[in-house]
């Protein structure tokens, strides 16, 4: 579990325990993941490994690796993000390739290494959390956006390659969900026609029905809903105005 200490990752180490998974914890600070280990294991008794690691780091899976040993990895949830609101120019090069690292190359290198042994023996699970900005342009959250497509099409693509494999794998596309960061950023509230907030546990439970059935999912009908109008209803251009507009005004974004 990348990104497990917090919000969606952390909902999935307690549903995935509550399952009876043994679990394999990843985060960047060490106290939140501490904190959410020793509760997982007073409450569902199964064994917590916590790997502390930046996953913005060139090396973040040599670091998983060399905590890890020889542990066989059954199921990956990759739900670590950089996220950024704001004019793409305000972010120097160096942040973008932060954002970069952890949303793209760092799920890449896991990707490859842990799916490569599932698909050696014929088994395995994989989910890579992404988001509704993967589906067209998305201003103010340039970066992100494009990294979340990143992942929403290398999910999808090796649906395909390894369904014959024994190795399943989803991109899990969420909405407005009531994260710690979500939270935190504070958006305007925007009416009646924005999808309602899901939380977490609702996002997980989704997905985890529908792992091993569909190379992709969008959660929450109303982020269906949107996601089809804005796909099959709007033009292109339509949708990215929508979305820059949209993110604009929950942000108060001055550009």
């Amino acid at each position: 579990m990348a990104g497990a200490s917090q919000g969606l990752g952390a909902a999935y180490s307690q549903r995935l325990a509550r399952a009876g998974f043994d679990l394999v914890l990843v985060a960047r600070r060490t106290e939140p993941l501490q904190l959410l280990a020793n509760e997982i294991r007073r409450q569902h008794g199964v064994t917590v490994t916590c790997i502390p690691c930046d996953l913005s780091e060139a090396n973040g899976l040599e670091q998983i690796l060399n905590s890890l040993g020889d542990r066989e990895i059954n199921l990956m949830v990759y739900n670590a993000a950089e996220p950024f609101i704001g004019p793409f120019l305000n972010q120097r090069p160096a942040e973008h390739g932060k954002m970069a690292q952890t949303n793209m190359i760092t799920p890449l290198k896991m990707v490859h290494y842990f799916g490569g042994k599932m698909v050696a023996k014929g088994k395995g699970g994989i989910v890579l959390m992404t988001s509704l900005a993967a589906f067209q342009g998305s201003p103010f959250i340039a970066l992100y956006a494009a990294t979340k497509a990143f992942a929403l099409t290398l999910a999808e693509s090796l649906w395909f390659e390894w369904k014959t494999k024994g190795v399943d794998i989803i991109a899990c596309c969420a909405g407005a969900t009531t994260t710690p960061n979500y939270i935190k950023s504070n958006p305007a509230p925007l009416g009646w026609l924005r999808p309602p907030v899901q939380s977490p546990q609702e996002v997980v439970e989704e997905c985890l029905s529908r792992i091993g059935k569909t190379p992709s999912l969008i959660t929450g009908r109303g982020n269906r809903i949107a996601s089809f109008f804005m796909r099959k209803i709007f033009s292109r251009q339509m949708a990215v105005n929508l979305m820059g507009n949209t993110t604009k005004k929950m942000y108060g974004v001055k550009y």
